[in-house]
């Protein structure tokens, strides 16, 4: 699979990843190296990436428990921590090896660490694959807002390796198929198809295009000044909803897609109420997800507490809710403003997925 070149580094596959890594290591003859890991991937992950390592320096492990509930400054504080009392200076060299949390608290603690020290994502989860792990972003929630606290930081490289995905749960791939299905509808609808026909097979084919998209949308808006923000389809109430779930003691926690396919029924049913997103389109949306995922209740009563949540996107603007809608598949709109009557009336949708047009 060919490698693919972000701005200040490339994303390699497999064992070029592999290769290319130790070449890195050799080359800024680094003084340590450090693996974040949680306890699945150390149990599952780190096994097999180990014996591909190919160094003589000093390697420590860094366990952190997994779960968004513990992607927080605490977790970092206690990362950071362990740098410390092991003695990791500035020539150090953290690898995180694990899904979206894992990469996303350890490019955080990393780039902040003694004012910045190297990091690589190799990604173990379909999610980080083919989103958390490329683009820049790190960054941790602040209670149950997600991703509140971060910097843009790029990574010395990424390595992505298929093999991983074997130790995942199926609940954990459905949810990396959400960003999949976010960049169908919104850049190259040939992924649905792909998504259609899936088989292992094709698995390769699919996370190299969701990341060549990312990638493409990044070179030109790095720092999310414009088009990046089409990266967030399905993401406004996707995340609000996610937020509520995670600190309420009364509901099951949502995984990250299962979150963000709810987003993008109810941002579809805007596009089609705002800009006249086709009927037919909306329809094709509201089968696939719902064919995908199970059906999640959000009474009335929830209602006022996500709207509240929705008022920290990181997209708005003066106090102004900002979302990306589609008019057509492949056809967006950025910073679209909603009003809360129509709100309260998608809000509802998760339900049934039922329309009323």
């Amino acid at each position: 699979m060919k490698s693919i070149k972000a701005a200040t580094y490339y994303i390699h596959f497999k064992q070029n990843g592999y290769r290319e890594l130790n070449t890195l290591i050799q080359n800024k003859n680094y003084s340590s190296i450090f693996i974040l890991v949680d306890e699945n991937t150390l149990e599952c992950c780190y096994p097999k990436f180990i014996p591909l390592l190919e160094t003589d320096k000093r390697i420590e492990i860094i366990e952190i428990e997994s779960g968004e509930i513990n992607k927080n400054l605490d977790t970092c504080s206690g990362v950071w921590n362990a740098l410390t009392e092991l003695n990791a200076d500035r020539n150090s060299l953290l690898i995180t090896l694990g899904g979206g949390v894992i990469t996303d608290l350890g490019g955080f603690v990393a780039a902040t660490y003694k004012r910045g020290i190297d990091f690589v994502n190799i990604p173990t989860t379909l999610l980080s694959m083919v989103d958390a792990s490329v683009g820049g972003k790190t960054g941790v929630d602040l209670g149950v807002l997600k991703n509140q606290i971060g910097l843009f930081v790029n990574p010395k490289t990424v390595i992505i390796d298929e093999g991983f995905l074997a130790t995942l749960e199926e609940r954990e791939s459905r949810s990396g198929v959400a960003e999949i299905i976010k960049y169908g509808l919104t850049y190259d609808t040939r992924l649905i198809d792909d998504l259609k026909t899936f088989e292992k097979s094709t698995i390769n084919k699919i996370i190299h295009r969701s990341i060549e998209i990312k990638n493409e949308i990044v070179l030109k808006d790095p720092k999310e000044q414009g088009l990046r923000k089409v990266l967030n389809f399905g993401h406004t109430l996707g995340h609000a909803i996610e937020s509520y779930f995670l600190g309420n003691n009364n509901k099951d926690n949502l995984t990250h897609g299962e979150a963000i396919a709810i987003g993008m029924v109810c941002e579809s049913y805007l596009s089609y109420k705002v800009l006249k997103l086709p009927i037919e389109k909306l329809s094709i949306v509201k089968n696939m997800i719902s064919t995908m995922y199970e059906k999640v209740t959000i009474e009335k009563d929830d209602y006022a507490a996500i709207f509240e949540l929705l008022k920290h996107d990181k997209k708005n603007n003066n106090g102004e809710v900002n979302f990306v809608l589609l008019n057509d598949f492949e056809e967006f709109k950025l910073d679209c403003k909603i009003s809360t009557k129509l709100l309260t009336v998608v809000s509802q949708l998760p339900n049934s997925y039922q329309f009323n047009i």
